[in-house]
């Protein structure tokens, strides 16, 4: 593995982890809740009217705005840094082939 690929695995992972709350909120999962007109309440909705009113625990949307009003755990941190990690591996890995 060459420093490119291990330099870009690292900024992904950092850059996943750093950019998440900040995707989180524009996206409409707030501290506050899920802010209106956003597109976590059109995903709220989506997911109330399939389950009967109720957005079900463990879902997407409950999900979210845990994440978005608490923090991301440290599981989850983790599991943004391997994602963002890999991306960047995969990015390094396209740009030798070019």
């Amino acid at each position: 593995m060459g420093l490119l690929t291990i330099v870009a695995a690292a900024a992904g992972a950092t850059g996943a982890v750093v950019a998440t709350p900040f995707v989180l909120g524009a996206i409409g999962f707030t501290a506050g809740g899920i802010a209106a007109g956003s597109i976590a309440a059109s995903m709220m909705s989506t997911a109330a009217v399939a389950n009967g009113g109720a957005v079900a625990a463990g879902s997407l949307v409950a999900l979210g705005q845990a994440a978005g009003a608490a923090g991301l755990s440290a599981g989850a941190t983790a599991a943004v840094a391997t994602t963002g990690a890999s991306v960047g591996w995969l990015a390094a890995a396209a740009a030798a082939l070019i």
